[in-house]
């Protein structure tokens, strides 16, 4: 939940569970050193805080749903490439279809089509949850959700673990 103080009207609504996950294999950045390739069974939660539309609700389950679904399944069974990281040197070969990371003595050749390449620094739960976080709030937008003031997306790479991004929206 939000420490936020919202007015009287704002309400929230929180989607979660068995078809809000991913399988992914990653090799997320520590400072100067790279993880050992290996693998998570993500699974996500999204909260949307807003006011409550005529219809008399912030936004229909279903609907938040389906747009954090969509989310999970782009990244399912792929391995999550960070492109804009400032340590590990990347090469996409269009005439193989390949991608070559490397980082200090280590060399790896992934196929393109196991790939998905990330506009983020780093494969870190934090990162992919402002990831899917903003690839929803565009969505949200897109379907002109204006009455939403607030989304919270948590990815969870273990239990017990997770990483948050929150972003207050302008409505209206």
């Amino acid at each position: 939940m939000f420490d936020s103080d919202f007015g009287s009207n704002n309400r929230s609504v929180k989607v979660f569970g068995n078809r809000l996950k991913f399988a992914a294999s990653h090799m997320a950045t520590l400072g100067a050193e790279l993880e050992p390739l290996h693998g998570h069974n993500y699974s996500v939660s999204f909260q949307v805080n807003g006011d409550v539309t005529s219809e008399g609700w912030v936004i229909d389950f279903s609907i938040l749903k389906q747009l954090v679904r969509e989310q999970c399944d782009a990244l399912d069974h792929r391995f999550l490439l960070q492109m804009l990281s400032n340590t590990i040197r990347i090469e996409h070969d269009s005439n193989d279809n390949s991608y070559t990371l490397s980082h200090s003595d280590k060399r790896y050749v992934f196929p393109e089509r196991d790939v998905i390449a990330l506009a983020i620094e780093n494969t870190t739960a934090e990162y992919l949850a402002e990831l899917i976080g903003m690839n929803v709030i565009t969505r949200l937008l897109d379907l002109g959700m204006t009455n939403i003031t607030q989304v919270e997306c948590v990815v969870e790479e273990a239990p017990g673990q997770s990483g948050a991004y929150r972003k207050s929206l302008t409505s209206k």
